[in-house]
């Protein structure tokens, strides 16, 4: 049995979501380099319990800095390098400050003042990374929130962060959209940012999230999307912005459509803007090629490879009160 099973509904399906645990609990606890690799910064941190955690602000605060010294600053932050490179940010560990390559405090201000109370709440947060935004969660109180994360890196990091930080009603799981399925009716909120145009089936993933939300729970959208006014996607030929593993990038006019035709009620696109460098890029703890890299310097609207330049689009979606499946 496990423990976040009693936040959830009766018609999860218990049995298989445990077996894909156990699973993948014998796969990421093997002794090789690619698990070890994450695990032992693992271990070294979860002997790091933080006096004063604050996360109301921009930068998630674990730990003051007076609350080490400086030797053992010196090993937290060597360890803490290890789940390089940071993607969401930015984070401070007992006085070691992480600029990660996403400036996540910006999309998070566009999302606070629109989000439903989270009080009491069980959350899900799809792709949650090394678990920024579930952070930013626990000022509101939810009863819960789940974190699906296949990254063997992103899930390690987090385990790390919360072992510090010790947020009981977080938690994390090795699981991925694909998954979301299984959880039928459990969630009030469920979040899905930076996701769904990694999907072949995106239409697919906005059924099963439907599903896995409670009747009258609202579903949270962040996608990355091209410009303008009509309901078209783009299907890049081999990459988009240097990126593998991109299927559909919609407008936002049509990613709304995809959440009305899949059954979702009261669909609000209400932000959209055009990406930059200033919110996505290299640093210190992100060392690698980032958004600059990817747009064809001669044009700024346009990607590497010549497509429209990314836009990121919000949008809430309700599932009603309705009976059904």
């Amino acid at each position: 049995m496990l423990d976040y099973f009693r936040h959830l509904s009766p018609a999860i399906d218990r049995e298989t979501i445990l077996a894909q645990h156990q699973k993948l609990q014998r796969w990421v606890n093997q002794p090789k380099k690619g698990f070890l690799r994450y695990r032992q910064p693992l271990e070294f941190l979860s002997g790091f319990s933080a006096e004063f955690i604050d996360c109301t602000g921009d930068t998630i605060t674990i730990g003051r800095s007076a609350e080490v010294d400086a030797e053992q600053r010196n090993s937290i932050r060597q360890q803490l390098k290890g789940f390089m490179p940071w993607r969401k940010g930015p984070f401070s560990v007992f006085g070691i400050d992480i600029d990660a390559e996403w400036r996540s405090e910006r999309k998070w201000r566009r999302l606070q003042d629109r989000l439903p109370d989270l009080g009491g709440k069980v959350v899900a947060d799809i792709g949650c990374n090394n678990g920024y935004y579930m952070f930013r969660m626990v000022p509101a109180a939810p009863r819960f929130v789940l974190g699906f994360e296949p990254s063997v890196q992103h899930y390690y990091c987090f385990k790390a962060l919360n072992a510090m930080a010790g947020c009981s009603n977080l938690g994390i799981d090795l699981l991925g959209v694909e998954h979301i399925a299984l959880f039928k009716q459990s969630f009030d909120v469920i979040f899905l940012m930076g996701v769904i145009y990694h999907r072949s089936s995106p239409m697919q993933v906005l059924e099963d999230l439907f599903s896995a939300l409670k009747p009258g729970g609202t579903l949270v959208v962040e996608s990355q999307a091209i410009p303008g006014p009509e309901p078209v996607s783009l299907f890049p030929e081999k990459t988009y912005a240097k990126a593998p593993g991109i299927y559909f990038i919609p407008t936002g006019t049509a990613l709304k459509n995809w959440l009305l035709r899949t059954g979702f009620e009261d669909v609000e696109l209400f932000c959209s803007h055009p990406m930059s460098s200033a919110e996505q890029r290299r640093t210190e703890w992100m060392i690698f090629e980032s958004y600059q890299d990817y747009i064809d310097p001669q044009n700024p609207e346009l990607t590497v490879e010549g497509y429209p330049a990314p836009h990121r689009v919000y949008l809430l979606a309700h599932r009603t009160n309705k009976k059904g499946c």
